[in-house]
């Protein structure tokens, strides 16, 4: 086996894993009771399958077929920057618009910030 045929299998690898991630993910977001995992499903574990797999994706190309592709890198970039930032604006968007949590959330940490600011302001009087 030489390193060509090495870096081949590591390049499979990381798309395996990044598909099993992604039917991972794509489970979460099905079986979550709430908007709140739901997004913790979608944005975490999938930015990962993504990036496994643009990653094995790369590696592929860059060393069996000799060809660098600056879009990759930026894809990955693209996607490791707005995944989570999109995933915690949709949740907080959730939050300010009173979306129900599941009966199974044990405590709000965020609503008693949220009431400890508004008394500070004087809007809770």
């Amino acid at each position: 086996m030489n390193v060509s045929e090495m870096i081949e299998w590591i390049s499979v690898f990381l798309i395996l894993i990044g598909a099993i991630l992604a039917v991972i993910s794509a489970t979460g977001i099905i079986r979550f009771p709430d908007v709140y995992t739901r997004s913790h499903a979608a944005t975490k574990s999938s930015t990962l399958a993504v990036l496994l797999t643009l990653s094995g994706v790369f590696i592929y190309f860059w060393a069996v077929e000799s060809y660098f592709s600056v879009r990759f890198i930026l894809g990955i970039l693209f996607v490791f920057l707005t995944s989570p930032v999109s995933g915690h604006l949709i949740t907080r968007a959730a939050y300010r618009s009173k979306v129900k949590m599941t009966e199974s959330t044990v405590e709000d940490q965020l609503s008693d910030a949220i009431h400890e600011k508004e008394q500070i302001e004087g809007k809770g009087e």
